[in-house]
């Protein structure tokens, strides 16, 4: 099986900040990373509640789909921030994108 052609990271990263800010949101680059290779990390919340961190991870067919890897625990929401951090030191590459706008997984291929 052959896979598909995978857009630079940060022409994908430009594009949704470009959508989501288009669509009334907000959007920004919290972290850049590698401009072609990097792994995105996506942070998505609505007016800043319900913080969720999504990453594409290895799916069974071969493929790569986006998964929700963290949330925000209101009762400890230090160890959210630090979980972010770890991931950003473990991976220099690594780009963490905000989105903050209603039902921010529509702009991943995802139904809330």
């Amino acid at each position: 099986m052959s896979e598909t052609p995978r857009l630079p990271a940060a022409v994908e990263v430009s594009a949704l900040v470009r959508q989501v800010n288009t669509q009334g949101g907000f959007a920004t680059v919290i972290a850049k990373g590698e401009a072609d290779a990097g792994t995105i990390l996506l942070l998505l919340c609505e007016n800043g509640q319900d913080q969720r961190v999504y990453e594409r991870m290895p799916m069974a067919d071969g493929s790569r789909g986006w998964h929700c890897a963290k949330r925000l625990d209101s009762e400890d929401p230090q160890s959210f921030h630090d979980w972010l951090e770890r991931r950003r030191q473990q991976d220099r590459d690594l780009w963490i994108v905000e989105l903050d706008i209603p039902a921010a997984e529509r702009f991943i291929g995802l139904s809330v």
